[in-house]
């Protein structure tokens, strides 16, 4: 069992990074010359996944300029949210609508990702098909994050993604997910959070720990801080 198909999330508006979102969107930012969404892409060739979905709605025209102009060899599908965006939740749901594929890695290019990332993806990738679960998150301890200002989203006990007062964990926006998730939800505006938190409630959400430093495009102060130190 492999992934076949991953998506790429690129709607939002990236409010945290104005001045510099109000004319680029965010997936077009750069790190060391090259741009988030490129990143995601080079690291989606990595893995040997062949077929992209990316979603777009805020300047969704320079990001199809882009995709058109790189010519990356890879089976790459542009989906727009619609009239109205559509959240983390519906966003996804309307990618998959259009795959005939179950399982999908889903990366959000706010993070820097890079070639680090592989074997970990990799194992986690290798435990959500062996255990036959239907969503699992990459997490990393925020001890590892540049961000250092970032509160946990989670913790983690052998797999098992926990909520409580002591949470150590936080998602770096890279998780496997299985399209029977979706099937009680229609597409609208909702957050993928609405899933863990279901999830969550009944044991059912796993997490793959990342060991890698973990860069993270949090608002325009840290952008700056990242573009001096990478």
């Amino acid at each position: 069992m492999k992934i076949n198909t991953a998506l790429i999330l690129c709607a939002g508006y990236g409010k945290r990074l104005n001045p510099l979102t109000l004319t680029v969107p965010k997936p077009l930012l750069k790190v060391d010359e090259i741009t988030l969404i490129e990143n995601c892409i080079n690291l989606i060739q990595l893995l040997k996944i062949e077929k992209v979905i990316i979603n777009t709605f805020y300047l969704k025209e320079k990001i199809e300029k882009f995709i058109s102009i790189k010519k990356f060899d890879l089976d790459i599908k542009i989906i727009n949210d619609g009239e109205k965006i559509l959240n983390t939740g519906g966003g996804i749901l309307n990618m998959i609508n259009s795959s005939n594929e179950s399982d999908f890695l889903t990366l959000n290019p706010d993070t820097v990702w890079s070639k680090s990332y592989v074997e970990t993806i990799q194992s986690m990738t290798k435990f959500y098909f062996s255990n036959q679960i239907k969503n699992i998150l990459l997490l990393v301890n925020k001890n590892l994050s540049f961000d250092k200002r970032l509160k946990g989203d989670f913790n983690l006990l052998e797999n098992i993604i926990k909520k409580n007062d002591q949470n150590d964990f936080v998602y770096t926006g890279c998780q496997i997910i299985n399209k029977d998730l979706f099937e009680s939800y229609s597409v609208r505006d909702f957050s993928i959070s609405d899933i863990w938190k279901e999830l969550v409630s009944r044991n059912k959400l796993y997490g793959h720990e990342s060991l890698v430093n973990f860069y993270h495009l949090t608002d325009l102060e840290i952008y700056k801080e990242l573009l001096k130190n990478k």
